[in-house]
């Protein structure tokens, strides 16, 4: 990372590693402590910022055998302290802590159709989940996602800010959607498409209340925040985190009358193809297409959705299938990236407060249900030779992008 001119780089912290029973009652793990500090410390000694999610999906298993993980009010305070065990320990050092990764891809994929852990749904759905209520759980998820995200920052201001100095914010998956047709049921399609995926988690930090047109749609299954609740989540964030990867066409379906659903209830459907031509060229997965206008779209509508606020760009990339050593060559991600940045700084222009970027992903990695086969590294990993690694053509063009733009001050790249 240095030899490429890095200056920051993102990394979660594994709560099961330093809690292994998922609270403070079951005891402190301090080798997991004691690995993350030395992590940090190497960062800093190298020149980089460290940013720390406190949150990528690896809830212990403690707790959701206990009560249900996030399905439970009890989460809250669980998640809470462990946030606080990790400001304690390391926030000395770290100025940016990110909250949450995607909460909307761990409460879609897990509770509504069971895709990732824990793989609940709604048995009528018939994808194989052992139980849950896609109706219902992925509502209440994301709700107890929110408090805990507020109940930690709040705790944040007001014993670790003034006086480490640090940032907190959470990131957000902000894909796009545009209109299939110009007809105003298709426009309207859009508009709830990203209300239910977007503004789920930017309403409530704008204003303390959900969508209205969620709150429409999705009735009493939908939580309601208590007055205290509204003003604790409200404003609850230094900086919005955006992970943009691509786009879709909606289009407008009618409305479930019966076996609702998460997935279900904007009445909307999405396509990568309009007229039998897709959107933009296919990365290395069915669900990735190649939209760069996109990430323009998404940061003005974050920059009017909250007000303006700091935006770190905390995921951005694209993948290829495993093609072995061939795919040392990536020139398409190298095109990606490129061409992505040519409208971040667009929206830049238009005065969105982008302060950072981080490509997805240094390493080859652990791709959830994809496994080691969706390679999204600028550093290609052969995972059958011990590990070893392999800059692709992709990391060798990031070190002459970096020396060109020689260490600008406002970006962390």
């Amino acid at each position: 990372m240095k030899d490429i001119g890095f200056n920051a780089y993102r990394f979660s912290i594994s709560w099961p590693r330093i809690l292994p029973y998922g609270n403070l009652k079951g005891g402190v793990n301090p080798e997991g402590i004691r690995y993350y500090n030395n992590l940090i410390d190497e960062l800093i000694s190298n020149g980089m910022q460290p940013f720390v999610t406190l949150f990528h999906w690896d809830l212990p298993q403690a707790l959701e055998d206990e009560y249900g993980g996030f399905l439970s009010p009890k989460i809250v305070k669980d998640f809470t302290d462990y946030a606080e065990l990790c400001f304690r320990e390391f926030g000395d050092r770290v100025k940016h802590w990110i909250t949450l990764n995607e909460p909307s891809s761990y409460s879609v994929e897990g509770y509504a159709n069971g895709v990732f852990p824990p793989g609940r749904c709604s048995s009528f759905l018939g994808l194989n989940c052992s139980a849950g209520d896609s109706s219902t759980e992925p509502y209440l998820v994301t709700h107890h996602l929110i408090l805990a995200h507020a109940e930690a920052v709040k705790l944040y201001r007001k014993k670790y800010q003034i006086s480490q100095k640090g940032q907190v914010g959470l990131s957000i998956a902000l894909m796009w959607y545009v209109p299939i047709s110009l007809s105003k049921a298709d426009k309207d399609a859009a508009s709830r498409a990203n209300d239910f995926t977007s503004d789920w988690f930017m309403e409530p930090l704008n204003s303390g209340k959900y969508p209205g047109v969620m709150v429409r749609h999705v009735g009493k299954r939908l939580p309601k925040f208590s007055k205290r609740q509204s003003l604790l989540v409200k404003g609850s964030f230094d900086f919005i985190g955006v992970n943009y990867y691509t786009t879709y066409y909606a289009y407008n379906i009618p409305c479930e009358s019966k076996n609702q659903t998460a997935l279900t209830d904007a009445c909307f459907n999405f396509t990568t193809e309009r007229n039998g031509v897709p959107i933009g060229p296919k990365a290395g997965s069915d669900w990735l297409y190649i939209y760069p206008r996109g990430i323009q779209n998404v940061l003005e509508y974050t920059k009017k959705k909250l007000n303006n606020p700091i935006i770190y760009i905390t995921e951005n990339g694209c993948n290829e299938v495993d093609n072995g050593r061939k795919s040392l060559n990536d020139t398409m991600r190298i095109d990606y990236i490129s061409r992505h940045l040519v409208y971040v700084r667009r929206a830049m222009r238009n005065g969105v407060k982008v302060k950072g970027y981080f490509a997805w992903s240094l390493l080859d990695d652990f791709e959830w249900i994809f496994g080691y086969t969706s390679r999204f590294g600028i550093i290609y990993v052969d995972f059958k030779n011990g590990q070893k690694r392999y800059r692709k053509r992709s990391a060798l063009w990031f070190k002459t992008f970096l020396h060109q733009w020689n260490g600008s001050q406002h970006h962390q790249y």
